[in-house]
Formats: structure tokens, C-alpha cells, sequence
């Protein structure tokens, strides 16, 4: 069953830690290619505010059902993560808000741009808001992917079930982007065809352009260039195809090749 935006403001809540034992994460420490994966996601978790305003830049604002899904997104994800960040300052790494101001800070014109981009955008095309949609649910099935291939690869119990509450949030997240993303694109073919050429020509993933590309390489490679990896990405590629006009896509599982490509180099 969808969940609706009023069914996720009832439940919204930073996600539940209790009986974490962070402790266990300097007694039992995550190995350097674990933390090097949790420091792609914190950064992208914590990133979440400023797809936030390139969202509201468009038409999306005047839908009050997505204005409210929203707002409540925006502040799990800043929880989401808080709470990598904190496993992350476990190991002597930077948290969630030191690193967030090392990005944007770096990122400054870059956000600029893509601001302008999406108004400009919203001015010529009133189905872009469908194509956000889309967007975001390729995002959330690509965030559960790499969350559960992440504890198949580390084994730590205490970042499984860490990792496993913040699943279970994003798939609240998904449920809603897959729900708008099939009510704006159903019986719309210039959507259809607006979002798929986008998401062929323009979509990477998440976390693309926020961190540098060798840790998005190495991220795609590590989680999904083996087998079981490429069959999470091949799962991905077969849920998201079946929004309308959306078929035979393969997106994560291009993105996962290409990327192993790169590391290869």
C-alpha cells in the first residue's frame, strides 16, 4: 500500500537509536573500505537541505501533499545523517557537520548553477515536478541498495541495525516518490518522454557532483561490481522500469559497470 504525506507527518521522527550500542564501533572497529562507503552516505544524507531548494525551485512548492512529504524528508535525512556522522567521529573521522561545510563550501557555484538551472526549467516545462518524482524514487531505490549491500559487506551487527532503521524510513521516502512519479507520468506521454530523456542523459548516482567522482567510483564499485551487487543494481533497474514510460531502463546497473571500469583503470 502507498504511503500517503499525512501517513508519513504522523509518523516522521529522527530515527530511533535506542539501544544502539555505538560503543561497539571502537571495540569492534569498521574496516577502511566500510568507513570510506559511510563517509559517501553521510555526506549525502546530509546534503538532503540543498536538493531540498533546488526542488522547491519549481512548481513542487505549489503542491501542498508534496510540500508536506517534504518537509518531513528533509528532516529525517538530516538525522540519517547525523547519525552516520556519529559512527564516523567514533573512528576519528570528521562528522556529519564538519564535512557538510567542507562540501559546500567547495560546491558553492556549482549549487548556484543548478538552482538557476532548475527555475529556468520549471518556467519552460510544467511536468519537470514529474521528473523530481522520478528522480527521487531512482535515488531512494539506489539508497536501499547500497545500504543493504553495505551490510552484507561489513558484517557489523551494530551498523546493521543501525543501518536497518534507516531503511526503514527511505522506504517510506520511496513508497511516496513511486507513488507521484506513476500519478504524474500515468497516461502523460510528454512526461514519459520528458523523464526518460532526462534520467538517460542527465542521471548518475546519488551523490553524483556532491563528492568527488573517484569516491563515487569507488563506492559503485564496491557495493555493486560483484555478483551479488550487480544483481541488487539489475533489481533496482527492474522496479524503477515499471513506472510508465519508463521500461527497459538499466540505469544502476550501467552506472555500477562503468564505475568498476574506472577503478580497473
Amino acid at each position: 500500500m502507498a504511503v500517503s504525506s499525512r501517513s508519513i507527518i504522523g509518523r516522521s521522527a529522527r530515527v530511533d537509536i535506542e539501544g544502539i550500542d555505538f560503543d561497539a564501533f571502537v571495540t569492534e572497529p569498521l574496516a577502511p573500505e566500510v568507513l570510506r562507503c559511510l563517509r559517501y552516505m553521510c555526506d549525502v544524507e546530509s546534503h538532503t537541505i540543498c536538493y531540498l531548494r533546488e526542488i522547491l525551485a519549481t512548481s513542487a512548492h505549489r503542491d501542498p501533499d508534496v510540500t508536506a512529504f517534504l518537509a518531513c524528508w528533509n528532516y529525517e535525512e538530516f538525522w540519517h545523517g547525523e547519525m552516520l556522522g556519529k559512527v564516523l567521529e567514533l573512528h576519528q573521522k570528521p562528522g556529519a557537520k564538519a564535512s557538510a561545510q567542507n562540501l559546500r563550501r567547495e560546491r558553492k557555484w556549482l549549487d548556484e548553477v543548478r538552482l538557476l538551472t532548475f527555475n529556468i526549467g520549471s518556467l519552460i516545462a510544467d511536468d519537470l515536478v514529474a521528473v523530481q518524482m522520478c528522480w527521487g524514487a531512482i535515488n531512494e531505490l539506489t539508497a536501499q541498495a547500497a545500504y543493504s549491500r553495505m551490510i552484507a559487506k561489513a558484517e557489523h551487527p551494530v551498523l546493521s541495525e543501525l543501518v536497518r532503521r534507516i531503511m526503514k524510513q527511505e522506504g517510506r521516502h520511496l513508497d511516496f516518490y513511486e507513488r507521484e512519479a506513476r500519478r504524474r507520468l500515468e497516461g502523460n506521454r510528454r512526461a514519459q518522454h520528458l523523464a526518460r530523456f532526462a534520467l538517460t542523459k542527465f542521471w548518475a548516482p546519488v551523490g553524483s557532483g556532491v563528492v568527488p567522482d573517484s569516491e563515487v567510483a569507488h563506492m559503485a564499485h564496491y557495493l555493486f561490481s560483484d555478483e551479488d551487487g550487480l544483481a541488487a543494481a539489475e533489481r533496482v533497474d527492474r522496479k524503477f522500469s515499471r513506472l510508465p514510460g519508463l521500461s527497459n531502463l538499466t540505469l544502476l546497473a550501467d552506472a555500477a559497470r562503468k564505475s568498476s571500469l574506472a577503478v580497473a583503470k
